[in-house]
């Protein structure tokens, strides 16, 4: 399945390859240039169908589960206070997206949107730690029982394009498509302290499938 996040992009790149292909075989009768336009235009749009994939996940059994927002690898965790929406001590988990990845965003929680901001910025690579803060960037605050989480959707050298389906006081549930980054990216997620994290450094996980962590919500 194409992600409808993708649809603008798969049908712009189809009347391009037309576009391309048709003024070839008009404009030469070069029969091995035809054919490797032909081919190129073809492993181009192998890579665009598979970029904008969307496969359908199952949710992990159990409650109170923080769950992957994105497809990609663990590639920090660290304690930090948060500023901007939790106002607290907390540990956040960093996931990084490459070109291979889905890049189809889910929800890590259910709840309610407290918060969303897009931050515009640079777009240095994604892998670093220090494009959480100077990339651009979208930040959504979701709070469930008193529990809550920040997730940012963090653009990088190659993907320029965040969408984030989201508006403020909308109710969310836990694994649905939120939005996506287009072409390698990267996503963090920071949550209370207190929060038990259940991934560690190189793991490899998948959204709506993997748990991050679990919590005890602050009240029921």
């Amino acid at each position: 399945m194409i992600s409808r996040y993708g649809y603008d992009v798969v049908l712009k790149f189809i009347i391009l390859a037309f576009i391309i292909i048709g003024s070839t075989f008009t404009f030469t009768n070069s029969l091995i240039f035809q054919y490797t336009v032909v081919f190129v235009m073809g492993i181009a749009a192998i890579f665009v169908l598979y970029f904008f994939r969307d496969p359908d996940r199952t949710l992990p059994p159990g409650e109170y589960l923080v769950v992957s927002p994105a497809d990609g690898k663990i590639v920090l965790i660290k304690e930090l206070y948060e500023s901007e929406y939790l106002n607290a001590e907390a540990v956040q988990v960093s996931i990084f997206m490459s070109p291979l990845n889905v890049h189809v965003n889910r929800f890590p929680i259910s709840g309610h949107v407290e918060y969303f901001k897009h931050i515009p910025g640079k777009f240095t690579v994604a892998y670093h730690d220090k494009s959480s803060d100077v990339n651009e960037r979208t930040l959504i605050g979701i709070e469930n029982s008193g529990y809550k989480i920040l997730f940012k959707q963090v653009a990088g050298t190659i993907a320029r394009r965040i969408v984030a389906d989201i508006k403020l006081g909308q109710q969310v549930t836990m694994g649905k498509r939120l939005g996506m980054i287009k072409f390698g990216s990267r996503v963090d997620v920071i949550m209370p302290k207190n929060t038990t994290i259940s991934v560690k450094l190189d793991d490899r996980v998948k959204a709506g499938e993997s748990v991050l962590a679990t919590y005890t919500p602050a009240h029921s």
